[in-house]
């Protein structure tokens, strides 16, 4: 067993969980989940360890190189303490629980404020937001398990309420137990950042299964085993409200929560690192300056709803045609800041929240206008509605943190139909096209504030997908069969003809053998190769062919000869039936049979009706030929070393993926992965439409990559790999 296992704690555990007696099913659960922690705390710190090899050995320095080494070697040595600390402090959580409550969340989000994040280092900071987003994304993904476990420890502590429960395995006590464990570590922010990140990934990713063991353990031991949740009497009658109101009901409403709060999480980490840049720059509240006067929400969605839009449309009308338009939103809130001056003296100015949301919408655009993904004639038609999202950001703030939200589902829906658009299509035969451009058409025109006319605009155009996807569907599922079907016969064929070639090539066959073989057995084993996971008749056919050639060889022994009597008779029976089912030359067959059998009774008499084929010496020209060969058998051995990397890139492609494919000439056009035939090695890629317009094995695709004519297009939607991206922008910016 591995040493470094956490089963090997157990006794350290039970013994720092003896402050006062606990139930059994409370210390069974405790070594359950410490031990289970220890062995996904291995896996943290082995990748941990790899993630620090490999950027050493990627380092451009050799100061940044050390950097990295020692900060492996300070892990590995202090890899068992920190372990051991953590497990501990685990189970201490089990004889003295922390409460986990709405207390305790105020508590956390006032130390996390931005008023006071002027007083926080950017290292603790940004240590701080991983944690806060580990957390959220934690309670969201495992927000049924942790209500349930929540419940049934609030039963088993006698010191829990109901404003205060319990639950020693919430994820913010075990974060706060491992960022308490790795103080002793003494490496700087980056390499913790990948601590944190390995630890997201191998341990808290992988609570499931510990929470799960957890409730079954408490079921068992008749802690409510039925569980029901009800809610706060407050909460019922809100929620009665809101269903009689016409929100939908709370069963469809917990189908996002959790991508929800997960989205909320990636919010507030913005919100976060914009703060940060503005106490770095000394930037003082706005509400204590005197001289400024703060814009309030309704002001500023008033002076957004009078900005007319920029004349920026074409002359054809059509609002795909020309560049994407680019557009200064600081500068246009600037400009209609100036005209909202009260005549009191007292400059005008947003609040800082506000402030963020349009810089978030300004670089939310900026990401768009640069995203590869999306095609030319999608990415014109969205830069046109930056005026109208910005005008949606301001009056409903949720657009950054539901990813729910009417605008920002249009948003993505929009995207995701239109990224295996190609510039080689026509627009104006493509309903596609036409849905796409009338929706932008119709929010320039008619959008005034009101935001339901997103949600009306994404039931149509839903409605629209559903009715052309399903279409392109069924024309997808036939060029799949047709394709499975020809790269089958095609495969079939060549496994013949292979097979065949390789028989018949070590003998010298009289000719009336060699043409039955070649054009007409060939064709009934053609067929038994299609058939053959129904009839099983390839092994037969294969059979007949070396029994052939066996009886036309010499035989002395009359064991043999009594073999070969017995055989003749059932194989020209199996010749006949299996030429006369593939509709053999029916004139010509009785003849062809007649040959056969005058040369079988001719090596049955002679003894010598075939002769193995001699291997010729091998002449000088030869010999340059396999030195030749063996020059391009190298080539070829670097060509595979090169691109090994890239076949690696193509096994990840899975079926639905969008990539690009760009022609010598320059011209390019998208299509998506419908079907990777693996006894042929075949990927096969059709368009929107469905119809195949390209097939290439995993050498040709890893080839073609290298050489930088596919890309892989991503697939996830618009908004968030939007909001990814910033928060990766802003972290290079306050690190």
């Amino acid at each position: 067993m591995n040493k470094q296992s956490g089963i090997h704690y157990l006794r350290e555990h039970r013994e720092a969980g003896n402050g006062k007696p606990v139930p059994a099913e409370v210390t069974r659960i405790r070594d359950t989940v410490v031990a289970g922690l220890g062995d996904l705390m291995q896996g943290a710190f082995d990748a941990v360890d790899d993630s620090l090899f490999e950027l050493a050995n990627n380092a451009r320095s050799n100061n940044e190189q050390n950097r990295y080494f020692e900060a492996m070697r300070e892990i590995r040595i202090k890899r068992k303490g920190v372990e051991r600390h953590f497990q501990n402090a685990v189970a201490r959580f089990f004889s003295q629980p922390p409460h986990t409550g709405h207390s305790q969340e105020e508590s956390l989000n006032q130390q996390t404020g931005v008023d006071s994040l002027s007083l926080v280092g950017d290292e603790d900071l940004e240590e701080q937001v991983a944690l806060n987003a580990m957390i959220t994304k934690a309670k969201a993904h495992f927000q049924g398990p942790l209500l349930q476990l929540q419940a049934r420890f609030s039963q088993v502590y006698p010191e829990a309420t109901d404003e205060s429960p319990v639950n020693p395995m919430a994820p913010e006590h075990l974060c706060s137990a491992f960022i308490e464990a790795i103080q002793a570590l003494e490496i700087q922010i980056r390499e913790r950042l990948i601590l944190l990140k390995q630890f997201d990934r191998y341990v808290v990713s992988n609570l499931g299964m510990l929470l799960d063991e957890a409730n079954r353990i408490l079921i068992q031991a008749g802690v409510i085993p039925n569980f029901r949740y009800h809610g706060k009497s407050g909460k019922q009658h809100s929620s009665e409200a809101d269903r009689s109101a016409g929100t939908p009901p709370s069963g469809t409403a917990a189908s996002h929560t959790t991508e929800d709060l997960s989205n909320s999480a990636v919010f507030d980490q913005i919100r976060q690192m914009l703060a940060l840049q503005r106490a770095n720059a000394g930037m003082p509240p706005r509400t204590s300056d005197p001289n400024i006067r703060v814009v309030g929400d309704s002001e500023l969605a008033d002076l957004l709803n009078a900005l007319p839009l920029p004349d920026t449309r074409p002359i054809s009308g059509n609002l795909s045609d020309g560049e994407p338009i680019t557009i200064d939103l600081r500068y246009v809130v600037q400009q209609i800041l100036a005209k909202a001056d009260a005549g009191d003296g007292r400059k005008p100015a947003l609040n800082e929240a506000d402030e963020d949301l349009i810089n978030l919408v300004s670089m939310l655009f900026e990401f768009i206008l640069d995203d590869y993904n999306l095609s030319a004639p999608i990415q014109v038609l969205i830069s046109r509605l930056q005026i109208p999202i910005l005008k949606v950001v301001i009056r409903d703030k949720t657009f950054f943190s539901q990813a729910t939200h009417p605008a920002r589902r249009l948003l993505n829906s929009l995207a995701r139909a239109g990224i295996g658009w190609s510039s080689s299509d026509e627009k104006a035969k493509d309903k596609l096209y036409s849905q796409i451009h009338n929706i932008v058409q119709r929010i320039l025109n008619e959008f005034n504030g009101d935001i339901s006319l997103f949600e009306t605009l994404n039931q149509e155009f839903e409605q629209f997908l559903e009715k052309e996807n399903r279409k392109a569907s069924l024309v997808e599922q036939r060029t799949r069969e047709s394709e499975r079907g020809r790269i089958k016969s095609q495969k079939a064929q060549e496994t013949v003809d292979n097979l065949l070639k390789q028989k018949i090539a070590r003998y010298k066959l009289p000719d009336p053998v060699h043409d039955i073989l070649m054009n007409g057995w060939s064709r009934v084993m053609f067929l038994a190769y299609l058939r053959d996971d129904v009839e099983h008749r390839w092994q037969e056919t294969v059979r007949v062919v070396d029994d052939l050639i066996w009886c036309l060889h010499p035989h002395q022994e009359d064991e043999e000869r009594d073999q070969w009597v017995r055989v003749v008779p059932s194989l020209l029976k199996s010749l006949r039936t299996g030429l006369e089912e593939v509709s053999y030359n029916s004139s010509k067959l009785d003849e062809m049979m007649g040959h056969l059998k005058h040369e079988l009774a001719e090596a049955f008499r002679t003894n010598a009706a075939i002769e193995a084929r001699q291997d010729s010496p091998t002449d000088p020209e030869e010999e340059i030929a396999t030195l030749h060969q063996t020059a391009v058998e190298r080539q070829q051995q670097l060509e595979e070393a090169a691109i090994s990397e890239y076949v690696a890139q193509i096994d990840s492609i899975e079926i639905g993926n969008w990539v690009e494919f760009r022609l010598v000439n320059g011209a390019s056009f998208r299509c998506k992965l419908s079907a990777i035939i693996e006894d042929a090695d075949c990927f096969v890629f059709v368009n929107r439409m469905g119809l195949k317009v390209i097939e290439k094995n995993r050498i040709e695709l890893a080839h073609e990559m290298r050489r930088g004519r596919l890309t892989l297009l991503e697939q996830g939607a618009l908004i968030d790999r939007a909001m990814d991206a910033v928060v990766g922008s802003l972290r290079s910016k306050t690190a």
